[in-house]
């Protein structure tokens, strides 16, 4: 957790002697002139600089009388050379932590050490702040914006594309087939005719308006129908058995003539029966017959 560093010399006391004492160390007099009293002795601020000040942990350099010095757990610094060690801010009278080496950080870069890094900014992504994770990537929530028209997508749906990210709008712009029918793009599932996109709620039965993707239909100039209601309102009707010909299943084949039609199998001889598909009939008195029976008749 974030700590404040102590301000003022820990150990000594600076003033200007007013009585007759020598230098500790160099034995030259202090009377009148600035000293240093350090565990109980006195000394000039020369001598004091050479043999008792703190060393700063951070440029290695005495820490001299009249210096401002900071200190913290035994460890001592200039208070020019209290700054961070990321972005050098000055951490004077401001929380810090001391890490490895003895470096100091400050809040913001102590706590992004080690963060995620945000792909859209490349900075690091706070604990609480909101974020998107896509992939083993991240982004801050505000980052994360569409790569064709810039807004902020944040936790909204998205498209990839390769490296890029794509808002529902734009993809549906840039990559999203067109609807044959309604012409609107088509963003999920759907289905093609005839190499045509469509949606699946546009591919419709005419008569019924029931999808009919992945089902049996009939497909009458550009129009669809399903089975029942191909049989209902457009199937021709069978002369033979009078049902319709729907093309579906057995009698398939349609025979048509003189305006009217068969299925295969009901196109047969009115007198023998003989099925008269893919052969010589005669049409006579709107009945058919075969080449034999009319000479009979």
């Amino acid at each position: 957790s974030p700590s404040f560093p102590s301000t003022g010399p820990s150990s000594y006391t600076v003033g200007t002697m007013s009585e007759r004492f020598d230098c500790h160390y160099c034995r030259d007099a202090l009377h009148g002139k600035k000293y240093v009293q350090k565990e109980g002795r006195h000394c000039c601020v020369k001598c004091f600089e050479k043999f008792c000040a703190n060393t700063c942990i951070e440029c290695k350099k005495p820490i001299g009388a009249d210096a401002k010095e900071l200190h913290f757990k035994n460890r001592y610094w200039h208070d020019s050379c209290f700054r961070c060690f990321k972005c050098y801010t000055s951490l004077v009278n401001e929380p810090f932590m001391l890490k490895e080496n003895n470096k100091v950080w400050c809040s913001n870069c102590g706590a992004a050490e080690g963060a995620n890094k945000c792909k859209g900014c490349f900075k690091a992504i706070i604990a609480g702040d909101q974020n998107v994770e896509y992939k083993k990537s991240h982004w801050h929530k505000e980052c994360f914006t569409c790569s064709q028209c810039k807004q902020v997508i944040g936790t909204g749906s998205f498209f990839p594309k390769g490296d890029e990210i794509f808002c529902v709008s734009c993809h549906e712009d840039k990559f999203a087939k067109l609807c044959f029918k309604c012409k609107k793009a088509i963003t999920s599932g759907g289905l093609t005719y005839q190499e045509q996109p469509w949606h699946s709620e546009c591919f419709i039965c005419t008569g019924c308006s029931k999808q009919i993707g992945g089902k049996r239909f009939t497909a009458v100039e550009d129009q669809f129908y399903c089975v029942d209601c191909y049989k209902s309102f457009v199937a021709k009707k069978c002369v033979g058995c009078k049902s319709p010909i729907t093309g579906f299943g057995r009698g398939s084949t349609v025979v048509s003539h003189e305006g009217q039609s068969w299925h295969d199998y009901c196109f047969k001889c009115t007198k023998c029966s003989r099925p008269l598909a893919n052969r010589r009939f005669v049409y006579h008195n709107e009945q058919i017959y075969c080449a034999d029976c009319p000479h009979r008749l």
